[in-house]
C-alpha cells in the first residue's frame, strides 16, 4: 500500500473503531489489536504505565475498567493521520457502576502496522481516573 492510501486506510480503521466505541461496542477494536499490542497511559497516577501484550492489556487494563464502568463510551472529536500514526481527540461519557460520572478527555496516539493497532498512547486526566475509579489494585476488590 502506498503512503497516501496507507494513511487513509489507517485513519478509516481508527475511525471505525472509535465510531463503535462511541456506541459502547468494543468488537472492532478487538478485531484490530495486534498480539503484541501495547497500551500506555501517560502520567504519574496509579493507572499510568505501559501494558505490554494484548493479553496483558485485556486482563490488567480493559477488564478492570469494564468492571468499574460497565458500559464504556468514548466519542471521537478529531482524527489526524500521518504515516502509521493516527491521533484521536476524544471525550468519554461514562458512569461508574456505583453511579458516579466519569467523563474524561483524551488525546490518543495510535500506531498501526498492516491494518493492526500495535500501540496506543493515551494522554488524559489521570487524577480524574483515580478519583472516579480508585487505584487499579482496588478495582478487583470492588473498592474505589
Amino acid at each position: 500500500m502506498t503512503g497516501p492510501s496507507r494513511v487513509h486506510h489507517n485513519k478509516q480503521i481508527v475511525q471505525d473503531v472509535f465510531d463503535a466505541l462511541a456506541n459502547s461496542n468494543p468488537q472492532p477494536l478487538m478485531a484490530h489489536l495486534a498480539d503484541d499490542f501495547r497500551f500506555v497511559i501517560m502520567g504519574s497516577g496509579s493507572w499510568s504505565r505501559s501494558y505490554d501484550g494484548k493479553e496483558a492489556v485485556l486482563a490488567e487494563l480493559f477488564a478492570p475498567l469494564r468492571a468499574r464502568l460497565g458500559r464504556i463510551t468514548t466519542i471521537p472529536q478529531r482524527l489526524i493521520a500521518e504515516g502509521d500514526h493516527v491521533v484521536v481527540q476524544a471525550r468519554g461519557r461514562n458512569t461508574t457502576v456505583d453511579g458516579r460520572a466519569y467523563d474524561n478527555s483524551y488525546c490518543n496516539v495510535l500506531r498501526l502496522e498492516n491494518g493492526r493497532i500495535t500501540e496506543w498512547i493515551e494522554y488524559c486526566d489521570t487524577l480524574l481516573i483515580e478519583a472516579a475509579l480508585g487505584p487499579p489494585s482496588a478495582v478487583g476488590r470492588g473498592c474505589g
